[in-house]
């Protein structure tokens, strides 16, 4: 039996999953979502994507005909019927089926889809050894024009960085926000260490407040670990001891190289390893 995706309260197996070329969410991309994940049946940081999904809807006017408690039931009924266990689950909210133009008025309602299934980010070496990032020239969206802090469905601004990142011959890319200060990467939140402190940008400069960042920042704390969100630039990340990148699908990966200069010693740094095991360690315990 193949795996089954929820649209609007059914399970349709997954080639007959299907939505309307008039949805909102094709055509505008106009719709918010979340990736979550699940270890040994545990779904990790439910609340948290929760609360962040909700907030991201009610950011662009888009309503979720549920509630919060209602999606993470259906969401645990579509990783039970798939019997996945250690899964990937993308939750999406579309603005639904409308007419050609851009009023979200005219749509019928939104739509919620569901899909669980597995993911591999990174090449399971690159945790023993480290990434190589690149700088790319995409910003990051400015703040007035698009908030980063909604996760929606308008991904163009990511995926044109991603290009650049691939050309360059690495997996992930570095942006930087309007004022040239380091934000995050595609589809990750960047820390560094510094004289054993933990230093990443703020909320202020253009990022997604990633579940990931803040879960292992409250590790680096609870370790004694000084944990400081603060400006950061290019010099800054060259300069660190360590550095590396968190998000829902890469957990803790460490960066080696940025711009094709080392950092540090040029390999995983102790207080990276150790925030990775501990980590681990959360997401196997973790109700």
């Amino acid at each position: 039996m193949g795996l089954k995706v929820y649209i609007d309260g059914t399970l349709y197996e997954k080639d007959q999953a299907k939505v309307s070329v008039f949805d909102h969410g094709l055509l505008y991309g106009d719709g918010v979502f979340e990736g979550i994940r699940a270890y040994a049946g545990r779904i990790f940081q439910l609340d948290a994507h929760m609360e962040r999904l909700f907030n991201s809807a009610k950011a662009i006017a888009l309503k979720i005909p549920f509630s919060q408690q209602e999606l993470k039931q259906a969401i645990r009924n579509t990783l039970d019927t798939n019997g996945l266990k250690d899964a990937y689950i993308r939750v999406v909210v579309t603005r639904g089926v409308g007419t050609l133009g851009l009023d979200p008025n005219k749509c019928s309602g939104s739509s919620v889809i569901i899909i669980t299934d597995t993911i591999t980010l990174y090449p399971d070496e690159l945790y023993e050894k480290g990434l190589e990032i690149v700088t790319v020239a995409t910003m990051r969206n400015h703040p007035a024009a698009l908030s980063p802090r909604i996760k929606s469905l308008n991904y163009l601004n990511n995926i044109l960085a991603k290009i650049e990142a691939i050309n360059a011959g690495c997996l992930e890319a570095l942006m930087l926000n309007v004022d040239g200060l380091v934000a995050e990467c595609t589809g990750d939140n960047i820390f560094i260490v510094r004289n054993g402190a933990l230093l990443t940008p703020p909320e202020t400069a253009g990022i997604l407040k990633g579940i990931t960042r803040d879960v292992v920042m409250d590790i680096a704390r609870k370790e004694g670990i000084e944990v400081r969100e603060e400006n950061l630039t290019k010099s800054d990340l060259f300069t660190a001891d360590e550095c590396f990148l968190t998000g829902t699908a890469a957990e803790v990966i460490p960066v080696v190289k940025i711009d094709q200069r080392q950092i540090g010693p040029g390999t995983p740094g102790p207080i990276t390893q150790r925030l990775r095991g501990l980590f681990k360690e959360l997401t196997e315990k973790e109700e």
